[in-house]
């Protein structure tokens, strides 16, 4: 299959709309040039609350989730002599929200969603999820069901694909730069877009044929066929991207430097083997922690937003 950087680098031929380039909202400084806020140097300014509110990304029901990250938030507890708290968020924008207000410090933020929570909330992403040998992300694919009439991605036309939210990367921001730029098939004029709000939601609509077809991220799929919440012959893949990175994890830019040590440290010091962690991620081949940056890791992530034309204004 065709790797979706070339086709990044037709999109941008196209007549896109203009973007902003990345940029940090104007209430965050970055001196330093890594494209994430600075944390304040002054005192007044920097928080130590006595509760860390955590929130995981909101791909799938935040009820299984905040039982399989129990183990890791009391190890976070432990780690800072804080009492921490999860907060089970509905929608990326909520969740970016939240951080901006003030109101969440420690977060994952989607592969999609991540740019913009830096941009607009001062997230600083510092981990990611990798397997035992540091190889990390997942891939963006296309899917329908079988029977459905789609047999190739050609075939969308016409019909409804559903993606997850505007904010996600494989459930929105790059299935849109490749159609257009491989396949010519533009949202609202060659098929019509639906949004179903989570991966999850993609994937059981199309498993139980209320979509035709769903862009998704198959690290969702995978986690949700070893549940067997869907069963792999449901599905049919049409097209799988590049591998992205997947989930950053980080905290909010104005807690003090000592408690953002702290936090960093209880993530690349949990104990994986035999927590409920390992149980939900070694589904999809995940198994550790690893530093990053998102200078670097997300850097491809930007060019999708650039050639998609996304904007980081604030709002």
């Amino acid at each position: 299959m065709k790797k979706l950087i070339a086709a990044l680098a037709i999109s941008v031929a196209f007549a896109l709309p203009a973007h902003a380039e990345f940029k940090l909202d104007a209430r965050y400084s970055d001196a330093d040039g890594d494209l994430i806020a600075d944390i304040p140097t002054d005192a007044s300014q920097l928080v130590d609350p006595d509760t860390l509110v955590f929130a995981y990304t909101p791909v799938e029901d935040p009820a299984v989730y905040a039982e399989v990250w129990k183990g890791f938030l009391d190890h976070l507890a432990e780690k800072t002599g804080k009492k921490v708290q999860f907060f089970p968020v509905q929608e990326n924008a909520a969740q970016i929200e939240a951080m901006r207000a003030g109101r969440l410090h420690v977060s994952g933020f989607n592969t999609g969603s991540n740019p913009i929570a830096v941009a607009c909330a001062g997230f600083r992403p510092f981990a990611m999820m990798a397997s035992k040998d540091g190889s990390f992300g997942y891939e963006m694919e296309i899917i329908t069901y079988p029977g459905s009439g789609v047999e190739k991605v050609e075939d969308l036309k016409g019909k409804k694909l559903a993606f997850t939210s505007e904010t996600s990367n494989s459930g929105f921001k790059a299935p849109s730069a490749l159609l257009k730029a491989e396949y010519s098939l533009v949202a609202g004029t060659d098929f019509e877009p639906v949004f179903s709000g989570k991966h999850d939601n993609s994937i059981l609509g199309v498993a139980n044929k209320d979509y035709p077809a769903a862009a998704i991220a198959n690290s969702v799929m995978t986690r949700m066929i070893e549940r067997d919440v869907v069963k792999a012959d449901q599905i049919v893949s049409l097209y799988k991207s590049q591998t992205f990175p997947t989930t950053g994890y980080g905290v909010a830019h104005n807690l003090t430097p000592a408690l953002q040590e702290k936090i960093k440290d209880a993530f690349f010091s949990f104990p994986w083997e035999g927590s409920k962690l390992a149980e939900e991620f070694n589904k999809s081949g995940e198994e550790q922690f690893i530093p990053i940056t998102f200078k670097d890791n997300w850097a491809v992530i930007r060019q999708i937003d650039e050639a998609t034309g996304v904007s980081y204004d604030c709002k």
